[in-house]
């Protein structure tokens, strides 16, 4: 049996505020469009709770019309972002460094129900991914830009994804931040390859050539 095709997600740019969905919106409903987008990782800029669960209504119709779930992340919110993802309509939540949360992943696996996605990133070591995965992550990320801008090695991320990939279960998304970096996430074996939104915000086509280079098409 062969194994699944591999899929991208598309994850947008830190700090979304309601002032970016103007032309945040089109850009992902043409992405979407592009290559076969498994989920789109919606970072969101800190707000209240009101405010964050309005965005999310506006991006979650587009993202999903197009068969891909939206999960939500928001580094640095200190209010309920399960509440704000399940009220806005989203598919789940995506959290960085878990072991600085206040509550832990395993509260938040308790929280997400009903299919919900709980997905996690920023490992700094293979012990806190393994701890991630037992906690009952539905995927694990490597890689991606942080709040600051900076992002791990293109080499690091690979070798974390395939050591992943070979030995556990759990899917997991190697992110490129450009696009050469593509092929060699795909050679992984990673379940999923991310794409940084300098990779597709302003050219889907970008996301037709990482969908060929994951060996595809849409």
């Amino acid at each position: 049996m062969s194994a699944p095709a591999q899929r991208l997600a598309l994850l947008t740019p830190h700090g979304v505020a309601a002032g970016d969905l103007d032309a945040l919106v089109p850009a992902i409903e043409a992405a979407c469009a592009a290559g076969d987008v498994a989920a789109v990782i919606l970072r969101l800029a800190p707000a209240d709770e009101r405010a964050l669960t309005g965005l999310v209504k506006r991006v979650a119709p587009v993202v999903q019309e197009r068969e891909a779930a939206l999960v939500v992340a928001c580094p640095g919110f200190p209010g309920d972002l399960v509440s704000v993802a399940t009220r806005g309509g989203a598919d789940g939540v995506h959290v960085d460094k878990a072991a600085a949360l206040p509550t832990g992943l395993k509260d938040l696996r308790e929280r997400l129900r009903e299919g919900r996605i709980l997905g996690a990133g920023g490992f700094e070591t293979r012990h806190a991914a393994m701890d991630a995965g037992e906690a009952g992550v539905d995927y694990l990320m490597f890689g991606g830009l942080y709040p600051d801008g900076q992002a791990p090695d293109p080499e690091d991320v690979r070798a974390r994804a395939a050591w992943w990939a070979e030995i556990f279960e759990t899917p997991c998304i190697a992110v490129a931040c450009a696009a050469d970096e593509v092929p060699g996430h795909a050679a992984t074996g990673a379940e999923f390859v991310g794409l940084e939104s300098a990779l597709w915000l302003s050219d889907p086509a970008a996301v037709a050539r990482a969908q060929e280079a994951l060996g595809g098409s849409a």
